[in-house]
């Protein structure tokens, strides 16, 4: 893990690596199904505890003592809370190996002990790959910690209890205080303080959570959150919001996790991966799954009886089940509603998010509306194209980023125009001589000539075997150009030859290629190439993974088919 964690990282590292669960009762082995915690739930919590255990600090003379290093040697808060939180779980559970285990509540002494160190006098932590004394780390950690002492207090263990207070009282201050730097931060803040109130009332943390709600939900009419983070800070909010309704007894905060569940539905590629490429945060263009929405999705299949939702929660389980969560709220052992179909056929535009998505099936496809060079994603089953960019060599500047879109009935249009030039001497006396650090403040007031002009057009539209994109370059002549292919690593590519110079590109020169993962094909062309320059002055940085290239030569119009087979 690098020591550029995100948050969300650093804060579940220990919760990670501890609740890879099975369930229940007498539920199949492929899901939650029945009411109740099976054996198997329990075997698996405690042997994934007993790594976490094994990875702990114990030298008492360690600085470290009582947390977990990561892979780095960097001990985050964040694991220490995970293992109190897991442990608590094992410790208060009758079937546990680890139940009532005097070893284990040394062990929990000691993650205590680690994070009373580490909080400072304001009541706050740090988060040390990029954040100290802050108030939203010290949230998601107290959402742990909270919830082992919401187990103590259930299970009226008053040593666990007295162990955790402290640091949450401390910690309640600062919250009550304290500022936050990114949207979803209002809404970890009311979760850990709606937490600590539930053990420790006190009207100044209602006080402060009334604050941020005054503000409002930051949900669009498209069921997004501000940071539009599908794989990250979405879940992050839906579980925050889930543990303040349910806390104080509010459940006009249900509704915005019910817009979002609702918009995450048509969101979702076959193979249960979410479309990253709307988000404002880190996940961005990542591959990531709704496992973090495995709480909410849960939480509101039961509390609303609906069917969708259990449909979205069934990839997730057993694997993403949280033995806590299971114990501190047992409406989640009750049986889920009977399961509806997930959309599979639809094509939505999202005009807020700026995305069109089209599902076929196998099929699905995520078209960016403008300012964004991959502007176009495609795949049938796991053969995934990750994006389909065009770029020229002209001026160094030219990377087809579409600054206009439009959806007609023929299909989507997209178009941008770019302008390359040249600067005259300057005619104003006074502005004479040019010192050196000047040039820059003075570029226009010199008289431009010789200006080029390119104009990129773009359409895609769907036929019976996929989907059709065509290309067109025109203006300056004469200037190379590049259609870039990009695909997921791990498939086999027919039907190209190798780019010169360049690992893991390739050129198809003519016909079609064929690339296939596992059971499934796209094959694409034809294609073409005047040329052997595939990353060009000016382009951005090739993707990660294969990339298949089409070259050329402005005036440049060509159509690729993209057939799903």
């Amino acid at each position: 893990m690098s020591p550029e964690m995100n948050r969300r990282q650093a804060m579940a590292l220990g919760a990670a690596s501890l609740v890879t669960l099975s369930l229940p009762k007498t539920a199949p082995a492929d899901g939650v199904e029945s009411a109740g915690v099976s054996s198997a739930v329990i075997q698996a919590h405690d042997d994934r505890l007993k790594q976490a255990l094994d990875s702990q600090v114990t030298d008492p003379q360690s600085r470290w003592c009582g947390g977990i290093p990561d892979g780095y040697d960097i001990h985050h808060c964040g694991s220490a809370a995970g293992l109190l939180r897991d442990a608590a779980a094992a410790y208060f559970h009758p079937h546990s190996q680890f139940h009532a285990s005097k070893e284990l509540l040394d062990r929990m002494k000691m993650a205590a002990g680690f994070l009373t160190r580490f909080q400072n006098d304001e009541g706050r932590i740090d988060l040390l790959s990029t954040n100290f004394n802050s108030t939203p780390d010290t949230g998601f950690v107290v959402h742990s910690i909270a919830a082992a002492a919401k187990l103590a207090k259930m299970n009226h263990d008053k040593t666990v209890l007295a162990l955790l207070k402290d640091f949450l009282i401390k910690a309640g201050q600062a919250l009550t205080k304290g500022g936050i730097h990114t949207p979803n931060h209002r809404w970890v803040v009311c979760a850990a303080l709606a937490q600590i109130h539930d053990l420790f009332p006190d009207k100044q943390y209602i006080k402060r959570i009334d604050q941020w709600l005054a503000e409002g939900i930051d949900v669009d009419a498209e069921g997004q959150f501000t940071e539009r983070s599908t794989a990250g800070y979405n879940a992050v909010v839906d579980s925050a919001l889930v543990v303040t309704a349910h806390k104080l007894n509010r459940p006009e905060l249900l509704e915005p996790i019910r817009k979002n569940l609702d918009a995450m539905a048509y969101l979702l590629h076959p193979n249960g991966e979410v479309v990253t490429e709307v988000s404002r945060r880190q996940d961005l263009n990542t591959r990531g799954t709704m496992s973090g929405y495995w709480f909410a999705l849960r939480y509101m299949a039961i509390c609303d009886q609906n069917g969708l939702y259990a449909s979205m929660l069934k990839p997730l389980e057993p694997e993403h089940v949280e033995l806590a969560r299971l114990m501190e709220y047992p409406e989640l052992q009750k049986n889920l509603p009977a399961m509806t179909s997930m959309p599979e056929n639809y094509e939505r535009e999202y005009d807020l998010s700026g995305i069109t998505r089209i599902r076929r099936g196998k099929t699905s496809v995520t078209i960016l509306h403008k300012d964004n060079s991959r502007w176009i994603s495609l795949r049938c089953g796991d053969a995934v194209i990750n994006a389909v960019r065009c770029a020229s060599a002209f001026f160094g500047k030219g990377q087809f980023i579409p600054t206009d879109y439009e959806k007609r009935e023929d299909g989507y249009h997209f178009k941008q125009e770019l302008r390359g030039r040249y600067l005259q001497p300057l005619s104003d006396p006074a502005l004479l001589p040019v010192r050196p650090d000047a040039w820059p403040s003075l570029v226009g007031k010199r008289r431009m000539s010789q200006t080029c002009c390119l104009t990129y057009e773009g359409h895609i539209r769907e036929t019976a075997k996929g989907f059709e994109i065509s290309i067109r370059a025109e203006g300056t002549r004469n200037v190379p150009l590049a259609i870039e292919i990009n695909l997921r690593e791990g498939g086999k590519i027919s039907g190209v030859s190798p780019a010169q110079n360049s690992g893991d590109a390739f050129l198809l020169k003519e016909g079609f290629a064929e690339y296939a993962m596992g059971s499934n094909v796209v094959r694409f062309g034809p294609g073409n190439c005047e040329h052997a320059w595939v990353q060009l002055r000016g382009a951005e940085a090739k993707l990660p993974g294969p990339s298949v290239y089409v070259t050329a030569y402005t005036p440049f119009e060509h159509t690729l088919a993209f057939e799903m087979i």
